[in-house]
């Protein structure tokens, strides 16, 4: 996998796009493989009242609808700026290859999209964070994994 700029434009080019008919935030992404576009996204959260639909998670879903696949592995993406955190975890958790990106997050902080609240909570345990957390029922909940280690058709992710 090697950078292509073509790409890192045409994710810039949605962002402007998108904000300008008023679709949500500046923030585009493209998912690419083998030289083809697979997955386009557009911040959509105010447009859509969700907000985990970020540019990065709408082009990651596009493309797995594309492609048939929960998996991108062999796949890269290419974002209008840094991700924030949950974006970043999803590219992780869809195996994409690459990630390139144009802008920063503090250029992104300076736009009044500041995620450095949730960088920090992230690393801490879940019982030192801010946000009031509680678990519950957690042996019961700890079956269910056994259930499914147990069952031969499970599918491994």
């Amino acid at each position: 996998m090697s950078y292509n700029e073509k790409f890192l434009r045409e994710a810039i080019q949605l962002s402007l796009e998108k904000m300008e008919e008023g679709e949500g935030g500046p923030f585009g992404a493209v998912v690419v493989k083998d030289g083809r576009i697979v997955g386009r996204g557009w911040n959509c959260v105010t447009s859509k009242n969700d907000p985990t639909a970020h540019a990065e998670m709408v082009a990651i879903r596009a493309a797995c609808r594309h492609l048939d696949l929960f998996s991108l592995a062999g796949c890269e993406i290419y974002a209008s700026c840094e991700p924030c955190p949950m974006c970043l975890s999803a590219i992780y958790w869809a195996r994409l290859d690459a990630l390139y990106f144009a802008a920063s997050k503090s250029d992104a902080a300076e736009a009044g999209f500041d995620d450095a609240l949730i960088y920090t909570e992230i690393s801490k345990p879940w019982d030192q964070r801010i946000l009031c957390s509680e678990q519950h029922l957690r042996l019961d909940a700890a079956r269910v994994f056994d259930c499914w280690l147990k069952n031969p058709d499970h599918t491994p992710y």
